[in-house]
């Protein structure tokens, strides 16, 4: 069973009995096939047998036995040596397998239009870091749009979106919800005021993002001030949320967000409620059906539990 170069045959490998490889390393742990057998649960017999019938099909001596016991020979030393570590290297993959399996290990890819502290996305994804973690996050911010193509390319497993979208090749589930805000610099007339109307901020000239919840947030302003004023004055600024914010502080003009901004405090920015807003801001998760991914699962249930637990 061995080549003109000393090695064993490639085919052999694959068909050693993975017991006669358990039972080797036994026997040479404890220098005894009585020893290694009782470890193992099995008899002396079928530990002599196995290990007998290994180094035939070998053509190597692994032991050399006499009345004192047994000791390696130098080619079963080597041979133990490759098989311990092929041994642990199986014996991580299992471990490594399982854990997958329970999405304790591995990779959560997640689109998100932006991460603001103390929001419940951030809590969320907090929570979700400290409970798992052997599982490597990455965040990539989008357009809802975009975020939907990535899942579809499989370039994320799951996204988080303002509103309620349904598409037809994905599942989607409504996580929280917010109430909408105006921002507005700290100098404006209107900031004196504990909440404002949409009555108020009509003639206002209001700053969107083109990513982010910005076109969601573009098509209410149309929807609540078009017909009962002048139309109102939508300026798209292509900044991230902080540009933004810092803009309003400067009196380009306003701008509205989801309530989890107004947690931090911004510069020269006053954070009010819109009293006669009937609707709040809609937060999804939209994922493929065809994901299997453990880690997607655990997150979509701590996301139900962490809402069941505010609505509470």
């Amino acid at each position: 069973m061995i080549d003109r170069q000393g090695g064993m045959r490639s085919a052999l490998g694959s068909r050693i009995p993975l017991a006669s490889l358990i039972q080797t390393l036994a026997v040479a742990e404890h220098l005894s096939f009585y020893r290694a057998a009782n470890a193992l649960g099995v008899s002396q017999s079928s530990v002599s047998a196995r290990i007998k019938a290994l180094e035939e099909d070998l053509g190597i001596l692994l032991f050399e036995r006499n009345t004192r016991g047994v000791r390696l020979t130098e080619a079963g030393r080597l041979f133990v040596e490759r098989v311990s570590a092929g041994v642990e290297h199986l014996d991580h993959a299992v471990k490594s397998a399982g854990m997958a399996a329970l999405g304790e290990c591995g990779r959560l890819r997640v689109g998100v239009h932006g991460l603001i502290p103390h929001s419940f996305l951030a809590n969320l994804i907090g929570q979700y870091r400290s409970i798992y973690p052997g599982i490597e996050m990455e965040i990539a911010e989008s357009t809802a749009r975009e975020a939907l193509m990535h899942l579809r390319a499989d370039q994320i497993d799951i996204a988080f979106v303002v509103g309620t979208p349904d598409p037809p090749d994905c599942h989607s589930r409504p996580i929280w919800q917010e109430p909408l805000v105006a921002a507005l610099p700290d100098s404006h007339a209107l900031a004196v005021q504990e909440h404002v109307t949409w009555a108020d901020l009509a003639g206002e000239i209001f700053l969107v993002r083109p990513g982010g919840p910005g076109p969601q947030v573009h098509d209410h302003i149309l929807m609540r001030l078009s017909g009962q004023w002048p139309v109102p004055s939508i300026l798209r600024v292509g900044v991230e949320r902080a540009s933004l914010l810092s803009m309003v502080g400067q009196g380009f003009g306003i701008t509205l967000l989801g309530a989890a901004s107004s947690l931090s405090v911004v510069a020269g920015v006053r954070f009010l409620p819109i009293a006669d807003e009937p609707e709040l801001i809609v937060f999804s998760a939209i994922w493929s059906p065809f994901n299997r991914n453990a880690a997607l699962r655990n997150l979509l249930d701590l996301a139900d539990e962490m809402r069941r637990s505010v609505s509470a």
